[in-house]
């Protein structure tokens, strides 16, 4: 059994501060926007992004999530993590296997896995993870990602099994979010349907209101 130090990740959306949606943006800019609409967990994907100025991102991106009380992550870079100060990192099939990563973290940061099904987050729970990360729930655009979509109801029957809280990736938005939320998921990914609306505090304010309407609020 993990036996954590650290709180459960807050439910609901979990926001994706991603480099490649709304380019015109500075992740810092897109943080705050996040922020302002009450966002409780930020992943930080700077695939794009040039390594000093990914660092000089993550750090100042932590200072705000931390000013604000919601949990700052960081995709892929354990390193960036690390001197950023950031809350912990979500590492994918492709990046530093998750029992390293907790490694170089300790105990008292997070560690996020993307896992395709039940035995990835056995897996993941073995290698010392917090929480996995499960998709691609619905197709997206965002990234582009080798496996089958998984549909809301193979997606359900992971949640029940998980022995990790589980966040629904792939395709999330304001039109299915509650769905997601309905399966008794922990929470929801959310980058394109966010960062690309008009006003993206409003957007992320919607998202909340529509996860907690069926999965209801807390930790």
């Amino acid at each position: 059994m993990n036996v954590s130090p650290r709180p459960p990740l807050p439910q609901g959306p979990y926001l994706l501060v991603d480099d490649s949606v709304r380019p015109e943006l500075s992740l810092v800019d897109k943080a705050q926007r996040l922020l302002a609409g009450g966002a409780r967990v930020l992943q930080l994907r700077m695939k794009h992004t040039p390594l000093r100025e990914a660092l000089a991102a993550a750090r100042a991106v932590g200072v705000l999530c931390r000013q604000a009380g919601a949990v700052c992550l960081i995709n892929d870079r354990v390193d960036l993590a690390l001197l950023s100060d950031a809350h912990g990192v979500h590492v994918g099939d492709e990046d530093l296997p998750p029992e390293a990563a907790r490694e170089l973290l300790g105990p008292g940061r997070y560690v996020g896995v993307t896992a395709r099904g039940t035995e990835g987050a056995k897996a993941a729970l073995a290698a010392g993870a917090d929480y996995v990360g499960v998709g691609p729930l619905f197709g997206t655009t965002t990234k582009v990602v080798q496996a089958p979509v998984l549909g809301l109801e193979a997606f359900r029957r992971v949640v029940a099994e998980s022995p990790l809280p589980v966040v629904g990736i792939g395709g999330v938005g304001l039109a299915n979010i509650a769905s997601v939320a309905a399966t008794g998921a922990h929470g929801a990914a959310v980058v394109s349907d966010a960062l690309l609306a008009q006003d993206i505090a409003e957007r992320v304010r919607q998202l909340a209101a529509a996860f907690d309407s069926v999965r209801g609020t807390g930790l």
